[in-house]
């Protein structure tokens, strides 16, 4: 059993990013500037935020945060984004997911401009995405090819399961998994919670991609030997045990399917510090097209 080891792969790709953006300044070009919007006082969407302002800092991009209240208002956080749009400092932003219920997160969504949508979340970006034109890839799918490909894990002609529908990891995993090229040619059947006998599918499956968010979900049942598993799960358990009182869990229960594994990804340390790398990455790339 191999690990893929995300947060080693993720540490990689900055120490890249950082390299380039140090010839950015040796030739005295506009380093990326990447925005994010958060709106409310969620705890984990806080921590999230402050962990891809900290990853800019690391690889030696400007960086700004915007917090707006939890009683912002969906006209005021139109303005925003129309501000950041129209503000050539800013390569890319990002508006951290979920909003509060007074707001419809499609509106808010459709309103970025693509070219700064480097969470590619925009339909403009999506349908790209699944015509194999060059687009900004949703964050976490974009990190798990990288995971695949850096580690050589074999798709073509496999067969992929991904369970969970998603528009931000599912369904365009499945997509991308399906496309011509590396990682990809591969076989892809989409699962979800009205899928029957998913046991009999997913033990059919030479990789399987996780992204449900139930705790412990895939057993070592459901797996065949030399897997490859990709665990996009992250819940919060509690646990007495620990000092926060909780832990985090993916959807494999690791250390039973770990056994019957070829590659597998940990929970923490897996797929999470691959997608902001890969904002990272995106970031870079809303630069390059700005430039």
């Amino acid at each position: 059993m191999i690990l893929l080891d995300g947060k080693k792969v993720s540490n990689d790709i900055k120490n890249e990013i950082a390299e380039q953006v140090k010839k950015m300044k040796a030739n005295g070009e506009k380093v990326p500037h990447l925005a994010a919007i958060i709106v409310g006082n969620d705890g984990a969407s806080l921590t999230y935020v402050a962990s891809k302002v900290k990853a800019c800092e690391r690889v030696g991009f400007e960086s700004t945060m915007v917090r707006l209240s939890n009683t912002t208002s969906q006209v005021e956080l139109l303005d925003k984004i129309k501000e950041l749009n129209e503000n050539p400092d800013i390569d890319g932003f990002i508006i951290q997911l979920p909003l509060p219920k007074q707001i419809d997160t499609q509106k808010v969504l459709l309103a970025v401009n693509p070219d700064k949508d480097v969470d590619g979340f925009h339909p403009m970006n999506f349908g790209k995405m699944a015509l194999d034109m060059s687009t900004f890839i949703p964050a976490t799918p974009f990190g798990i090819l990288e995971l695949l490909d850096r580690y050589g894990v074999d798709t073509q002609g496999k067969h992929t399961v991904v369970i969970g529908r998603s528009h931000i990891v599912g369904r365009p995993m499945s997509i991308l998994m399906g496309r011509k090229g590396f990682p990809g040619n591969s076989t892809v059947t989409l699962t979800h919670s009205h899928t029957k006998n998913i046991t009999q599918i997913t033990s059919q499956a030479d990789i399987i991609i996780s992204a449900l968010g139930v705790p412990n979900f895939l057993k070592a049942e459901m797996v065949k030997d030399d897997a490859v598993i990709i665990d996009v799960g992250i819940t919060r358990v509690p646990d007495d045990t620990t000092e926060k009182g909780y832990r985090i869990t993916g959807d494999v229960d690791f250390e039973n399917v770990s056994k019957k594994a070829s590659y597998i990804t940990p929970v923490p340390g897996g797929v999470g510090p691959m997608t902001i790398a890969m904002l990272l990455k995106n970031t870079l790339l809303a630069r390059e097209r700005q430039m």
